[in-house]
């Protein structure tokens, strides 16, 4: 791979998982290190989960082209998708996600308050009846999701949900409860710029 022309140039911490090895940047496949810099690039550091996720590159790679999808082919709005993935992640209790999707909430929002209102308890948070609809039928299919009904997908209808944004409401749900779960259990650590980003 050529030097990046970065002013940021990667760095995958040491520290951005306690139970499984950080690999060395270096040693990782030319497409990782590609994709890696690309966002240090864009973000201005390496988000933790870069690091965290090259231990395997397979699953690397499903991991964020999954992402990607779901966040380049979405019926809904990226504030939307930042609702949701907090919302889930506030009730899974999933520190690195908390962290690190409450300051993209603030960024897309535009709303330095809206992601720890949506963390605490999102049935109080400053949102419309559309969005606590979605976050209602997300936080079910996470926390019961034998409990789904065909009258949840029916009040997101009413809310004004297309039909292929109610389908990205699931995959989104779904994909952050897998997130949430892996990050949990191999102990993600949000960077330190995330805590900061969007509350001004």
């Amino acid at each position: 791979m050529s030097e990046s022309d970065s002013s940021t140039d990667p760095l995958l911490n040491d520290d951005a998982m306690a139970q499984f090895p950080v690999p060395a940047f270096d040693e990782l496949p030319d497409d990782l290190q590609e994709r890696i810099a690309a966002e240090t690039d864009r973000a201005g550091f390496t988000p933790n989960v870069f690091s965290a996720m090259a231990y395997k590159p397979s699953h690397f790679r499903a991991f964020f082209q999954y992402h990607d999808a779901l966040v380049e082919d979405a019926a809904l709005e990226r504030e939307e998708i930042e609702m949701i993935v907090v919302a889930v992640s506030g009730v899974n209790h999933c520190y690195y996600c908390n962290v690190a999707h409450g300051a993209l909430v603030r960024i897309y929002a535009d709303d330095p308050t809206l992601a720890d209102q949506l963390v605490a308890n999102y049935r109080t948070a400053d949102i419309n009846e559309a969005h606590r609809t979605m976050l209602d039928v997300a936080v079910t299919l996470t926390e019961h999701p034998t409990e789904v009904e065909p009258d949840d997908l029916e009040a997101l209808r009413e809310a004004g949900f297309s039909e292929e944004a109610i389908w990205d409401i699931a995959a989104v749900t779904a994909f952050y409860n897998l997130s949430n779960r892996l990050a949990m259990f191999a102990g993600m650590r949000p960077n330190d710029e995330f805590h900061t980003l969007g509350r001004e």
